[in-house]
C-alpha cells in the first residue's frame, strides 16, 4: 500500500508500523533484538509495529538499528535555495516566512481626509 496525503493519521501509523515489522522479519530479527539494539524497550517496538504512535528519537533508533535511516534524505531531501532567491537576500538563508502581502488595488479606503467634518 502506498502512503499519501487522503490516509488517515492512524491508517499512516499502521502502514508505517508493519513496514518496519517486514523489515525486521526480513533482517531475521526479534523484537526484542531490535530493542536491545535500538536501545528502545520492547514494548516501544511493539507499540509501533501495531500503529501506535511513538517519539520520533524511538522512531530513529529503531531505523538506525534496522539500517533504513538514510532513508530520511529520500523522505525529506535538502532543499535547494532558487539563485534568484539568493540574489535577493544577498546571499543570505532565510530564517522566518513572511504574511501575504495585500494587494492595494483591490483594498477601498473606508474614510478619507477631510470626511470627519
Amino acid at each position: 500500500m502506498n502512503i499519501s496525503k487522503d490516509m488517515s493519521d492512524k491508517a499512516t501509523l499502521l502502514e508505517l508500523g508493519s513496514r518496519i515489522a517486514r523489515c525486521r522479519l526480513n533482517q531475521n530479527m526479534t523484537q526484542e533484538a531490535l530493542a536491545i539494539e535500538a536501545g528502545v524497550s520492547t514494548p516501544t517496538v511493539q507499540r509501533l509495529e501495531q500503529g501506535h504512535s511513538t517519539q520520533l528519537a524511538n522512531f530513529i533508533r529503531i531505523l538506525r538499528a534496522l539500517d533504513m535511516l538514510e532513508q530520511f534524505d529520500s523522505l525529506i531531501p535538502e532543499p535547494n535555495i532558487s539563485p534568484m532567491q539568493q540574489l535577493k537576500m544577498g546571499g543570505k538563508i532565510r530564517q522566518r516566512a513572511s504574511l501575504p502581502t495585500k494587494d492595494k488595488s483591490t483594498v477601498t479606503p473606508t474614510w478619507k481626509w477631510g470626511d470627519d467634518a
